[in-house]
């Protein structure tokens, strides 16, 4: 494994991986897990993504545990979730290490690689299924894009398309793709480069800040529920000065 993860979160990546396995299911851990591992900050959830149906998988992994935990699912979405407490983090054969490892809930979201279209008007894509590479593509941030491989030929491999660990050691804030595209698309995003730089002390690159002030008017195609969601996470950051300053 190229991050180091608890005995917990490797119990539960496992039992992910034997699913995704018997399935003939390419799946990877993605996202923030990835980068908090790096960055050596806590973790209570997780992110996978397949090349396959996601709520399938999510399904044969719940049944990997006792007792088995309720998949909530949207299926207009392709997306499924479970929540593991403690009491479901043991199999009748093998009980997890006890302490505080293995204390606290640890929730899964499972989504199927996917490709994204955007309306102009509207930041809710077009999906349809796509690769792993098509998937990454799509993440807002290259410190997002980080992806952990749970098959079997190469398990644990990290996968960086975008160098976001290099961002990472450099504490920058930078889009896979064209910044313009990034934020046109979803202009949420733009809130969610402030709240990045706000939690994690890093800087947003300087075509990615360019980008941000250019297509600013967009983001009155946002709700402001979504927005004052990532208001409330922005004052919730260690250093909230620095969001409202880029505000």
């Amino acid at each position: 494994m190229d991050i180091n993860c608890t005995e917990k979160e490797l119990f539960i990546l496992k039992k992910i991986a034997h699913s995704a396995e018997e399935l003939g299911m390419d799946t990877y851990l993605i996202g923030g897990f990835v980068r908090d591992k790096i960055l050596k900050r806590p973790t209570k959830d997780a992110d996978i993504v397949c090349v396959g149906d996601a709520i399938h998988l999510a399904k044969s992994v719940a049944k990997r545990f006792m007792p088995e935990p309720k998949v909530s699912f949207f299926k207009t979405f392709g997306t499924a979730h479970i929540r593991l407490q403690k009491h479901k983090l043991s199999e009748s054969s093998k009980a997890l290490p006890s302490g505080k490892d293995s204390e606290g809930a640890f929730d899964i979201e499972f989504v199927g690689a996917r490709k994204e279209s955007y309306k102009y008007h509207s930041r809710n894509p077009a999906v349809k299924p796509g690769s792993l590479e098509d998937d990454q593509n799509r993440r807002d941030f290259t410190i997002n894009a980080l992806a952990i491989s749970l098959n079997k030929n190469d398990y644990g491999k990290l996968l960086d398309p975008f160098n976001g660990v290099k961002d990472i050691g450099k504490k920058i804030i930078r889009t896979p793709l064209d910044p313009l595209q990034t934020f046109s698309d979803d202009p949420l995003r733009m809130m969610r480069a402030v709240r990045f730089s706000s939690q994690l002390n890093f800087k947003i690159e300087e075509k990615t800040w360019q980008a941000i002030k250019d297509n600013a008017y967009r983001i009155t195609i946002v709700s402001q529920e979504r927005i004052t969601d990532e208001l409330n996470k922005i004052i919730a950051s260690p250093k909230p000065s620095v969001g409202f300053d880029l505000l």
